[in-house]
């Protein structure tokens, strides 16, 4: 359980392979960037060409010639798990920036 105290500074420390990290997944900050994520975006249709799925890195360059919008992508498309949601030939949500 995620405690309020850590939801207010908008970082969430978790356990992960035996080292603590912190993520703002699940902050109450990204949490409320991602409520409305619809409203803030137009969108186009895309699809995951071979070689990249699996990897938003590469759909991220693919579709803005930047891996710096990979995250972008994951969040749009509610996918939390590139290895769960990014096959080749998935129609996935690519945000005009």
């Amino acid at each position: 359980m995620i405690s309020k105290d850590r939801l207010t500074l908008g970082n969430v420390q978790v356990l992960h392979k035996n080292k603590t990290m912190f993520t703002t997944t699940g902050s109450l900050t990204y949490d409320k960037f991602i409520e409305k994520i619809e409203d803030k975006f137009e969108y186009d249709i895309g699809y995951i060409p071979a070689g990249a799925q699996h990897r938003p890195d590469i759909i991220s360059q693919v579709f803005y010639g930047s891996v710096a919008y990979w995250w972008l992508i994951m969040v749009v498309n509610n996918i939390s798990d590139p290895f769960e949601g990014l096959n080749v030939g998935d129609q996935i949500k690519i945000p005009k920036i």
